[in-house]
């Protein structure tokens, strides 16, 4: 395995599974990915050292985040999956903001139950895959609380509902796509402003 210099998401993705997968298969192999921004499994080739941001589970500190997001002015935002919470870190900032969740896991539109993929629109509204409770909501700029835009509908397979959404996105013309991971399917909903 090489480590490229101009490398893409799916590479890096690729390289952290790979680690992952030595150290379940191997008592020397380590890995700490809030500390690292590349693993350290380059099998000793010389690796970039990332840079770290947050960690931990503070106001300056994540436990087990699992998607990141950088808008326009690189503000920092992570679905902080084990604290039930998306944070915000502005750029050069000591600490991040808690801008979605952060209430303790749970179903009411102030919680988060194990947050994944995340996304923010251009009027600063955030989307978040609110994977345990099976739904996406939006938490507008500065909002207390969210709103269901897609599932909510308990668990399921209908096309009302979804069944742990990790990922999601939204294209130029205000579509959203979910990755709904235990229905093997993408979902694509219209965003209404």
């Amino acid at each position: 395995m090489e480590i490229l210099e101009n490398q893409d998401i799916q590479q890096v993705e690729y390289i952290s599974l790979l680690c992952q997968w030595k150290s379940r298969n191997s008592s020397t192999a380590t890995l700490s990915p809030t500390k690292l921004l590349y693993p350290p499994c380059t099998q000793g080739r010389p690796h970039p050292q990332g840079v770290l941001v947050a960690d931990g589970n503070g106001l300056n500190q994540l436990n087990q985040p699992h998607f990141v997001y950088v808008d326009q002015e690189d503000t920092l935002y992570v679905s902080d999956w084990s604290n039930h919470r998306v944070m915000k870190w502005m750029k050069g900032a000591k600490e991040g903001v808690i801008v979605a969740g952060g209430q303790g896991q749970g179903s009411s539109l102030k919680q988060l139950s194990y947050p994944q993929g995340i996304f923010v629109d251009k009027s600063g509204s955030l989307y978040v895959a609110d994977s345990a409770n099976d739904r996406i909501v939006r938490w507008v700029k500065n909002g207390e609380e969210g709103s269901i835009i897609a599932g909510g509908n308990n668990i399921g397979s209908q096309p009302n509902q979804l069944n742990r959404p990790i990922g999601l996105l939204i294209d130029n013309e205000n579509s959203l796509y979910i990755a709904d991971y235990y229905n093997n399917r993408i979902q694509k909903f219209i965003v209404d402003k």
